[in-house]
């Protein structure tokens, strides 16, 4: 039911208005009275109606100081106002702020009415109004997502179209990406760039059109926010030209597999992956899950994964030569990923010289020992990769921090970081973790923060210490500051 609200400075007009109108016939609730301006308009904030009736003259605050303040907050409000003999004046100004009908007193049962179903044909316009916006915007849309649906799935076929629904924007988008999920989750709103949600079979797609560039460290808190919401999300490469848009998207969908199997929340970009994991040609399953396995440092899950190839040999009656082949791959594929361990020099894993699996395989296969060979060949190999990680992974995080604090005031990324180690960044994400126990990109926040806060306590200005951690911009460092201290840096300073 719509509602209606009273103003007059007369009680004896309050109570006949109130009782003289069929309100519940005409479908509106009589909502509240007032008897002057300043309590008028005390009970128009409170109730929000949507039809205001009020006498021209009032005390505290007039009814044309009254309407053109409701019609700066609210202005589709209906408004009808009452006017006494020779206040046309008052009339014409109520007219030009937009009222809908104007009655002169004095108010009888007739007038009222036709004022009120005046009143009620507007609010239906207005109504109508709204529900062809609504639905015109839903169109807008429902065009948007088929359009870049297209592009994901066709490429340049569909990048014509694409601009067209996109826009005048279509012009700005220098690069886009593909970012994948297996749960719903939102990126913050942000000039810098356009986000399109959709709903593929296997996952939540945020496909994401950058119209200006942001730094390192603003999607080091994004992805941080996702990690303690528990979400992983695979990142494909920026992709400059529109067509190229389903590369990302493949991209977005393998990562999101290694972030899945690796335990990894918040981003995974694809292109920090490395090695063959990021080659053209996509990995079968099984060796992208066993260099996973070698990855993570989990022998047991690596172990399963070569049960279950010697499972789908058997069961499959593949051709010898075939089954030889196929073994040969995973065995060079885990002898990489191991190789992948090594921090140092010298320190990678090197097979002995006694390893020749090339020419072992027909032996073994010829006295009958091919699977056994084959297991015993992958767990001495996931043997010596992990044992070389166990032995490696505090150095090399060692030196990740050591790089991180002497390039505090640089916007530094995870590969960066990774490639002054010399290992793969997804790896050595993965070793942060263990080792200290949180992300890379929480270490990072932490340790700007506290760096933050002892600058601060030693006088330096907010935009002097913001640039001395890493923040481009103040308003970003915060944001970040008060996120994690419960305070800005001017209130943390002065306290």
């Amino acid at each position: 039911m719509l509602k209606a609200v009273l103003f007059d400075d007369e009680f004896i007009v309050l109570e006949a208005l109130g009782a003289l109108v069929d309100w519940k016939g005409l479908g509106i609730e009589l909502a509240g009275t007032a008897s002057d301006g300043l309590s008028a308009m005390e009970l128009f904030r409170r109730i929000r109606p949507d039809i205001v009736l009020t006498d021209i003259r009032m005390p505290g605050k007039d009814g044309l100081q009254l309407i053109g303040e409701i019609m700066d907050e609210a202005p589709e409000t209906c408004c009808i106002v009452f006017s006494g003999f020779n206040e046309f004046d008052y009339v014409k100004r109520a007219i030009r702020l937009g009222v809908v009908d104007y009655i002169e007193k004095p108010i009888t049962e007739i007038s009222i009415e036709q004022a009120l179903r005046k009143a009620l044909g507007q609010i239906g316009k207005q109504e109508e109004t709204r529900k062809l916006e609504r639905l015109w915007e839903a169109s807008k849309h429902d065009l948007l997502e088929k359009a870049v649906w297209d592009l994901l799935l066709r490429g340049r076929e569909a990048e014509n179209k694409w601009r067209e629904v996109f826009g005048p924007q279509a012009g700005q988008v220098h690069g886009i990406t593909v970012l994948a999920a297996v749960e719903p989750f939102k990126l913050p709103d942000h000039p810098a760039y356009r986000t399109v949600y959709l709903r593929s079979d296997q996952s939540y797609l945020a496909v994401v059109f950058c119209l200006m560039e942001l730094s390192n460290t603003y999607w080091d808190d994004v992805s941080a926010d996702l990690e303690n919401a528990n979400v992983a999300v695979g990142l494909g490469n920026e992709r400059m030209e529109p067509g190229e848009v389903p590369d990302s998207l493949k991209e977005a969908q393998r990562a999101l597999r290694s972030a899945l199997f690796l335990g990894v929340k918040g981003f995974l970009p694809f292109g920090e992956l490395g090695g063959r994991m990021t080659s053209s040609n996509e990995l079968p399953e099984r060796e992208e899950a066993i260099i996973l396995s070698m990855r993570a440092g989990n022998k047991a899950m690596l172990m399963e994964q070569v049960d279950r190839f010697i499972q789908w040999i058997q069961t499959s009656k593949l051709d010898p030569d075939l089954a030889e082949s196929e073994m040969l791959k995973l065995i060079y594929s885990a002898w990489e990923a191991a190789k992948e361990t090594g921090v140092e020099a010298g320190r990678s894993y090197v097979p002995p010289e006694t390893f020749v699996p090339h020419l072992e395989i027909r032996e073994m296969a010829a006295k009958g020992k091919l699977t056994a060979w084959f297991r015993d060949r992958m767990e001495s190999i996931a043997e010596s990769g992990m044992n070389l990680r166990e032995n490696t992974k505090h150095t090399a995080v060692q030196q990740a921090r050591r790089y991180i604090e002497s390039n505090l005031a640089r916007d530094v990324s995870l590969q960066e970081v990774a490639d002054h180690v010399g290992l793969n960044a997804t790896y050595l994400s993965v070793l942060f973790k263990e080792v200290m126990g949180e992300t890379y990109i929480k270490y990072l926040t932490r340790f700007r923060m506290e760096r933050a806060k002892s600058l601060l306590r030693k006088g330096l200005k907010v935009n002097e210490v913001s640039e001395k951690v890493g923040y481009l911009t103040h308003r970003h460092f915060t944001e970040v500051f008060k996120k994690y201290t419960g305070q800005t840096p001017g209130q943390f300073k002065d306290s």
